[in-house]
């Protein structure tokens, strides 16, 4: 069965860059791979195409040779009397594409070969939810917080290794942290067994650290809160995390707000609204009372004659400040009309001659009874 041209495998023209070739082969191979066409028998013989292709292209003067000879160049005695007459894919075509697959997947299949030297890792991001006032909130603070977290082993300066002594190369996988084993057409590669991927062993460990760099310690920090924050931010703190392995960076620490509710204000942004309950008479007569505000002073409200309960008033530039700005929202203040109890019977007549004696006082109450009254009276018809 003859073999199909390497340039229609990979779906490029003759012309293509090596660029177009690479991001052509990723393309195939994904599509083609036996692990995501398990029920596809065909699927493995087109993945070796596809391999063999690119093995063949990716090499500029196998590829000079494929474009003059073609597939001739590279059989058993071909007629093609080019370079790679004879050559062929013998036993290091698998190894080899093993260093394709992982120039090319190394992120997509879990992250490339590490390339020899110590394998310091990379510390932890930590969490740490700290819970403020409203009051707090609107004027900023700098709070102190205690964490216990791993830091650098003062001992052996987060080397791990015995003060005079230091890490050697791991002779298992000559410090690359991993090893490798051909598995029929695959190359499969793991993590060294003997330095569980670190590249290097620790003979004579700290004491301090047991040969991890890092030690368990209670950190106080100084956190500082800006003014305006609102409930849920988050704050990065770089390098404030727990202390890498082996003298690796520190990850970040990540402080989550929470803000306490308050006993008057709720919050929209950076508005402010305050429920406040104001008499009958106030309300029907008008007049005025003080509010409180976010930041502890008084602000007059105006009442005028025959407010409705529910009804908002606006004090503007009195609300929670901007983040990372001069301006402050406002604050809303919304009466609600309270009922009198507890009546003596002297008031009690005095509200019914009020009563007897009201004409149009309460438009609301009785248009919507009037309205009500037609709609019985329609049902009866």
């Amino acid at each position: 069965m003859a073999k199909r041209d390497y340039y229609e495998i990979l779906g490029v023209s003759r012309s293509c860059s090596e660029k177009e070739l690479k991001v052509a082969f990723r393309r195939m191979a994904k599509k083609y791979h036996p692990d995501a066409n398990r029920d596809d028998p065909d699927a493995e013989q087109r993945f070796k195409e596809v391999a063999e292709a690119y093995e063949v292209l990716k090499d500029p003067q196998k590829r000079a040779a494929y474009d003059r000879y073609g597939h001739a160049a590279f059989e058993n005695g071909g007629g093609g009397g080019g370079p790679f007459g004879g050559g062929g894919f013998g036993p290091d075509f698998g190894a080899s594409m093993s260093d394709i697959f992982e120039e090319m997947f190394g992120d997509f299949m879990g992250g490339g070969r590490p390339r020899g030297g110590a394998r310091a890792q990379r510390g932890s991001d930590l969490r740490y939810n700290l819970e403020i006032t409203l009051p707090e909130a609107f004027f900023g603070k700098t709070a102190t917080i205690k964490l216990h977290t791993a830091v650098t082993c003062e001992a052996c300066s987060g080397s791990g290794a015995k003060a005079g002594s230091s890490p050697r190369t791991c002779p298992t996988c000559r410090g690359h942290g991993s090893v490798r084993a051909q598995s029929g057409f695959f190359t499969v590669e793991r993590t060294c067994p003997s330095c569980h991927g670190q590249g290097q062993i620790i003979s004579d460990p700290c004491d301090a650290c047991s040969g991890a760099g890092r030690v368990a310690k209670e950190r106080t920090l100084q956190v500082k809160i800006p003014a305006g924050v609102e409930d849920g931010t988050r704050i990065r703190l770089a390098g404030e995390g727990e202390a890498g392995l082996r003298g690796g960076p520190a990850g970040d620490l990540y402080i989550f707000l929470s803000i306490r509710p308050h006993e008057f204000f709720q919050r929209d942004g950076a508005d402010l609204f305050c429920r406040i309950p104001i008499s009958m008479v106030t309300a029907a007569l008008g007049g005025d009372f003080e509010a409180p505000t976010i930041e502890g002073k008084k602000a007059k409200v105006a009442i005028p004659a025959g407010t409705q309960s529910g009804r908002q008033f606006r004090l503007k530039g009195l609300g929670m400040p901007v983040l990372n700005s001069s301006r402050r929202g406002d604050l809303y203040i919304q009466v609600d009309v309270e009922t009198p109890v507890n009546l003596t019977e002297r008031q009690k007549e005095l509200l019914r001659e009020f009563e007897a004696e009201a004409r149009d006082n309460s438009p609301k109450s009785e248009g919507f009874f009037a309205k009500a009254k037609k709609f019985w009276e329609s049902l009866g018809e």
